[in-house]
């Protein structure tokens, strides 16, 4: 059976631009990316759904709702998107994924997980009938955070994944894999957080990638361009310009889970490095 691609938005939030794009000045960032008065800029929390036969695989899982209300103002959640409205949309509830895909642990992207049940005051898995991947070298740089990332790593977010049952490995050997399912390979990228996950796609002829916080934006594509939030920002860089070449080279499709008007686009090689080449909506590939 054919393979089909769905975007799934499930909420946008904020976060200070100037820890969006590190020492690059804001003269130079606010041009793609518009503060606030408070110097905010609006965020996507943009999953992905793969259709397959049987299988219905999400990648991320957005921010979730579970959190207090003194967390949620912090991140200016906004927007009638959701997760479970844009699933009806497509014509699935929650209970038809069979695996939940999280590239990293950070709050962001794996909140929507997990959710609170309130007839037990514990929580559980919101995808009952899941499978959960991640991989054991994030996995124990999530659950044994450093200083910088503790913040991000939220332990409801993440245990009760483990105590389900459904937790699975995908193997880590070197910068890529291609084990977890036919037509998914997945290049592990060390400069954002030990061992983020970036599944490429192989979809109508073309490969997709989806971007994660590889590259948040349109406005991330420049080398120096790399949120403050990087635990390894050089190695990020490096990463980053050696998967954009790649990218450029074979006219990947980079889906990109943060930027708030662009889902997807294709880069070049230009005399100042590669650089945007096109936008377009994933429907339309």
């Amino acid at each position: 059976m054919a393979m089909n691609l769905h975007v799934v938005n499930t909420g946008y939030f904020k976060l200070d631009g100037g820890a969006m794009f590190g020492v690059v000045p804001k003269s130079l960032w606010s041009r793609t990316n518009v503060p606030d008065a408070n110097n905010m800029c609006t965020w996507a929390m943009r999953s992905l759904l793969i259709q397959e036969g049987d299988r219905l695989m999400l990648v991320d899982t957005g921010i979730g709702n579970k959190q207090s209300e003194k967390f949620f103002s912090h991140y200016s959640l906004h927007g009638d998107d959701s997760l479970d409205g844009n699933l009806k949309k497509l014509g699935f509830h929650r209970d038809d994924i069979t695996d939940v895909f999280l590239t990293h642990l950070h709050f962001d992207h794996c909140g929507g997980a997990i959710e609170y049940d309130s007839s037990k005051d514990a929580f559980r898995p919101a995808f009952k009938n899941a499978r959960f991947w991640s991989n054991k070298e994030h996995w124990k740089w999530a659950t044994e955070p450093n200083p910088r990332e503790k913040a991000s790593f939220l332990k409801e977010n993440i245990l009760p994944i483990e105590e389900s049952g459904m937790l699975n490995w995908i193997h880590v050997e070197g910068n890529r894999n291609t084990s977890i399912y036919d037509g998914i390979e997945i290049f592990f990228a060390d400069g954002h957080t030990d061992k983020q996950m970036i599944p490429i796609i192989d979809y109508k002829g073309k490969k997709v990638a989806f971007m994660a916080d590889l590259l948040p934006s349109v406005g991330h594509i420049p080398l120096p361009y790399v949120m403050g939030y990087d635990t390894r920002p050089l190695l990020t860089m490096a990463e980053k310009k050696s998967f954009l070449e790649e990218a450029a080279d074979n006219e990947y499709i980079l889906f990109l889970e943060h930027d708030s008007v662009n889902e997807c686009c294709t880069v070049q090689h230009t005399e100042k490095g590669v650089r945007l080449k096109d936008t377009m909506k994933l429907s339309e590939i």
